[in-house]
């Protein structure tokens, strides 16, 4: 646990510093988008905040190659190179897009692109995981497609999300956590002598990028991460996933404590729901329009909060809650009795429908009676 914690301090430092770096670039040469009619802040602001995130997974990566315990995650693997070019790829196409704002199908593209180069050389999803047994995927192809597919649909998702100050980052941290320390406890409950784990290392890393980050850019953001950011934390996420999928067939997972096999893959669902939901419904409401999947407009969640009637702040901290609902009481079945999670889950989810719609009820109780 030590090391993990000291990547993502050195994570958070690293990403810390380097967001000043991208803020005095991104001010010092104008690097601004125009303020759409969707976004939610006045000011102009730069959107290279993904630089500083990167930095802080690349040196992070680096250090751990070279780090007591964790630098056996490198030895004779080269999946962490694979994700690392990946990476590159989805932030170079990311920082281009936030500059000069390219087409969607260039960017659908570039994102693929990075998918693939992860799926080759990276991480490919090898078992699909369903009771009673899991599914062993033979085709190398399929393997890649597959994997490919959710990389690229979890890089969306995050995306589609990244619209309040704060929010993204925040949402990616909080379901880090999750993650993190639900990978952590199998794998040191399970007999094998290396503990070591990639997808454990990636959420550390990731996790303390966002907090480095998000320092800068909670309300009023002083930088925004940009697709670039939102891209890369999408893809570092599914990444994780895939590791946690493929040690299915080894048998861990059924060793620690009996989690069911299927656990794995849902881990970043679970931790992702929030923008999972958002891009499933966004996807809906613009083809429904004869729109583009990828078209923007002023539909998603964190917009209907504000909407609503609470503040930036307000709908971002809701945000946070409901991840931390979701996340944390997804992968609390794999610990503790079902019933008891399950209710748990659905009081806390009850609470929370209630603070959230609570604008809603008292402006129609306000209203005069000729208007209710």
């Amino acid at each position: 646990m030590i090391m993990y914690l000291l990547m993502m301090l050195t994570a958070a430092v690293v990403s810390y510093a380097a967001t000043w770096g991208a803020r005095a670039l991104g001010n010092g040469l104008r690097l601004y988008r125009p303020i759409r009619s969707r976004d939610m802040h006045s000011e102009l602001i730069s959107k290279l905040g993904g630089l500083g995130i990167f930095a802080g997974f690349l040196v992070a990566l680096v250090v751990s190659s070279n780090s007591f315990f964790v630098k056996d995650i490198f030895a004779h693997n080269d999946a962490p190179w694979g994700i690392l070019a990946g990476a590159v790829v989805i932030v170079a196409v990311g920082v281009t897009d936030d500059i000069l704002d390219i087409r969607w199908w260039i960017k659908l593209f570039g994102q693929s692109a990075a998918a693939l180069i992860v799926a080759v050389w990276g991480v490919r999803m090898s078992v699909i995981p369903f009771i009673p047994e899991p599914v062993v995927i033979e085709s190398e192809l399929v393997r890649i497609v597959l994997t490919a597919g959710l990389i690229v649909t979890t890089m969306n998702a995050v995306n589609f999300i990244d619209g309040l100050d704060g929010l993204a980052a925040g949402v990616a941290a909080i379901g880090g956590v999750a993650f993190f320390l639900t990978a952590y406890w199998v794998h040191r409950n399970n007999p094998q002598t290396d503990n070591s784990d990639l997808a454990t290392l990636l959420m550390a890393i990731l996790v303390g990028s966002c907090i480095g980050f998000l320092l800068h850019n909670w309300f009023p953001a002083k930088i925004f991460m940009g697709d670039s950011g939102a891209m890369l934390i999408g893809l570092l996420m599914a990444s994780a996933g895939i590791v946690a999928t493929g040690q299915i067939g080894s048998g861990l997972y059924d060793r620690a404590n009996g989690i069911p096999t299927i656990i794995p893959i849902l881990l970043p669902f679970a931790v992702l729901s929030l923008p999972l939901l958002d891009f499933g419904l966004a996807v809906i409401r613009r083809t429904a329009r004869g729109q583009s999947p990828w078209s923007a407009d002023r539909g998603h969640l964190h917009h209907k909060l504000v909407d609503l009637g609470h503040s930036h702040r307000a709908s971002v901290v809701m945000l946070y809650v409901w991840t931390s609902i979701l996340a944390f009481g997804g992968v609390a079945f794999a610990v503790f009795p079902w019933q008891l999670v399950l209710t748990l889950d659905l009081a806390a989810a009850f609470i929370m429908a209630v603070v959230t719609a609570w604008p809603y009820f008292t402006k129609k109780s306000s209203r005069p009676p000729s208007e209710v």
